[in-house]
C-alpha cells in the first residue's frame, strides 16, 4: 500500500460543482463547493456526494485495459450480487456469521484435495486478504518451526535465513524485514529468470527456516521447478542432515497449474513442500482482496500461532495479520468454485492461456520484439525490443500504449540482469481474443512512429512507469 503525505500548499484547490447536482432546486445550497482535504464542516445530498465522488474516478484506468495487473477485474452479475449481501458480514465474527464459516472452510478443503495434500481432512488453511498476506503467516510458521527446533542457538544470536530467487514477490522482503530473516536470493544469470535449484541449496545452511519456491514469477509469467528444488533439497539432507522444508508460493500457479498442468508436481505431493498460497483474488477468478494459506498437517502450523478468542460469542480460532475484514470475497470464491467446478476452471484459464500465447506469437511476428516467455505457463509473458531496434526501448513502448488506454509495464529485471529492460503483458479471463487483437492494432500503428525516432526518449527509467515489483 502506498503511503501518501498530506497536500502541498499549492495542492489545496477547491472542487467545481455543477449546479445540477443538487436534489431538486439547480441552485439550491450549491453556494460552495466543500473541501477537498479536510472534513466540511456540513452534510451535502447523498446525490451531490455520489456525483463528485463518481467524476473523479472517471479519470482512473480502465481495469479491463490494465495488462500489468494479475488482479481479477471482470466477475458475474450474480457474483457481484452474493458479494453486496454480504459486505456487512466480518470475516472474523464466524460465531455471528457461522455459514460464511463454513463456506470459507469449504474452500480450505476444496484447496486442499485440489492441491493433492495427502489427507485433505488434516490440512490446516484459512482465508487472507491476499497472497501477500498468506506469504507471512507461511513465513512465521516457518521461522516458528526453525526457533522451536533450534531454541539454544536462536536464543545465544543465531540469525535465521530463508532462501528465495531474485525474482521474488516484494511481500517475502517485507516479510524478511519485519520478522527480522535474513533474505539469502538466488540472482538470475543469463536467460535464466528465476530459481536455479542447485543455487538455493547451496544457500541452506542449520540457520535456514525454509526455501521459496515460486509457481509463476511475476517477472516472466515463468513456474520455477519445485521438484527439482525438492531434489535439490533432499540431497542435501542427505549429504548433511539439514532438513530444509519449502514454501510454494502459488499466487497465480496454484489456479492455473491443477488444471492446465495436472502432471506437474509442484505441491502436497512433494513430501517437502510444507505449505501453500495462492490469491483468489489473481487466477482464482475473483474481485480483490482475498487469499488463502494452506499447511500440509497441523505439525506444519505450530499451535502457538494460532490465538483463541470468545469474546465474539464462541470459542473461535484465528490465524491472521488482519483481524476484522469482509466475507464477500469468501462467498465469491465459493460461488466461483461451485459455479465453475474443475471443467469451468480448466475451460477458462485454457482459454486465457491461448489468449495469451496466440498475442505472444503475433508480437513476435512484428519483427520488432524477442519474446523471453510465451504465455505457455502462466498465461503472461515478457519481451523486450529485438537486437536491431535503436531507435526506442520497452518504456517509449509503453508510454504511447498509455495514450490508448492500455496499461503496460516496463521495467528492468533485478540483479544480474540489469541490464534487461522489459514489458509484460498479464492475459487474465475478460481479456479476450477480440481485445488482444485490438491492442495489437494499437500496437503496430505505433511501431513506424516509434521507429523514426532518432533516439529512445525515456530519460528517467524509474520514473517511466509505476510499476514495481
Amino acid at each position: 500500500m502506498a503511503l501518501h503525505k498530506g497536500p502541498a500548499k499549492h495542492d489545496e484547490r477547491t472542487m467545481a460543482v455543477n449546479p445540477f447536482f443538487g436534489e431538486a432546486n439547480p441552485v439550491g445550497g450549491m453556494t460552495e463547493a466543500p473541501p477537498t482535504h479536510r472534513l466540511p464542516d456540513a452534510p451535502l445530498a447523498p446525490s451531490t456526494a455520489y456525483q463528485l465522488v463518481h467524476d473523479e474516478l472517471m479519470l482512473d484506468g480502465n481495469s479491463r485495459l490494465n495488462l500489468a495487473t494479475f488482479v481479477t477485474t471482470w466477475m458475474e452479475p450474480q457474483a457481484g450480487v452474493l458479494m453486496a449481501e454480504c459486505r456487512d458480514k466480518n470475516m472474523i465474527d464466524k460465531d455471528e456469521y457461522p455459514r460464511t464459516a463454513e463456506l470459507e472452510r469449504r474452500c480450505v478443503a476444496m484447496l486442499a484435495d485440489l492441491w493433492n495434500a495427502p489427507d485433505p481432512s488434516a490440512a490446516v488453511g484459512c482465508s487472507t486478504t491476499g497472497s501477500s498476506e498468506a506469504c507471512m503467516l507461511a513465513g512465521m510458521a516457518l521461522k516458528r518451526r526453525w526457533t522451536r527446533r533450534n531454541e539454544g542457538r536462536y536464543q545465544g544470536g543465531a540469525r535465521p535465513n530463508l532462501v528465495m530467487g531474485v525474482n521474488v514477490q516484494v511481500c517475502w522482503d517485507k516479510f524478511c524485514n519485519f520478522w527480522e530473516v535474513e533474505a539469502r536470493q538466488v540472482p538470475m544469470e543469463g536467460d535464466r529468470f528465476h530459481l536455479d535449484p542447485q543455487a538455493a541449496a547451496e544457500l541452506c545452511d542449520e540457520n535456514t527456516i525454509g526455501v521459496v519456491g515460486i509457481l509463476g514469477s511475476t517477472f516472466d509469467g515463468s513456474y520455477e521447478p519445485i521438484a527439482e528444488l525438492c531434489a535439490a533439497l533432499d540431497a542435501l539432507q542427505e549429504r548433511t542432515g539439514l532438513d530444509v522444508p519449502v514454501h510454494v508460493d502459488g499466487a497465480s500457479g496454484g489456479m492455473v497449474a491443477p488444471f492446465l498442468d495436472p502432471g506437474l508436481v509442484w505441491d502436497f505431493r512433494l513430501p517437502r513442500v510444507a505449505s501453500i498460497n495462492a490469491s483468489g483474488h489473481k487466477y482464482g477468478l475473483v474481485y480483490p482482496g482475498v487469499g488463502w494459506a494452506l499447511w500440509r498437517d497441523r505439525e506444519a502450523l505450530p499451535e502457538e500461532l494460532v490465538f483463541r478468542v470468545n469474546y465474539l460469542g464462541g470459542d473461535m480460532p484465528t490465524f491472521a495479520l488482519n483481524f476484522s475484514r469482509p466475507g464477500a470475497q469468501v462467498v465469491a470464491q465459493y460461488y466461483t468454485f461451485l459455479r465453475l467446478g474443475r471443467e469451468g476452471y480448466r475451460a477458462v484459464q485454457q482459454s486465457t492461456r491461448d489468449v495469451a500465447t496466440s498475442l505472444a506469437g503475433k508480437i513476435a511476428a512484428l519483427g520488432d520484439f524477442r519474446l523471453l516467455t510465451h504465455g505457455d505457463e502462466l498465461p503472461v509473458f515478457a519481451l523486450t525490443t529485438a537486437d536491431d531496434v535503436t531507435a526506442y526501448d520497452v518504456f517509449d513502448v509503453s508510454r504511447r500504449l498509455r495514450e490508448s488506454g492500455w496499461l503496460v509495464p516496463a521495467y528492468t529485471f533485478p540483479p544480474h540482469r540489469e541490464d534487461l529492460s522489459v514489458l509484460r503483458i498479464v492475459c487474465r479471463n475478460g481479456f479476450s481474443h477480440d481485445l488482444a487483437d485490438l491492442f495489437l492494432d494499437d500496437l503496430t500503428r505505433l511501431l513506424p512512429e516509434l521507429r523514426r525516432q532518432p533516439h529512445p526518449l525515456t530519460r528517467d527509467k524509474q520514473s517511466a512507469t509505476g510499476f514495481h515489483h
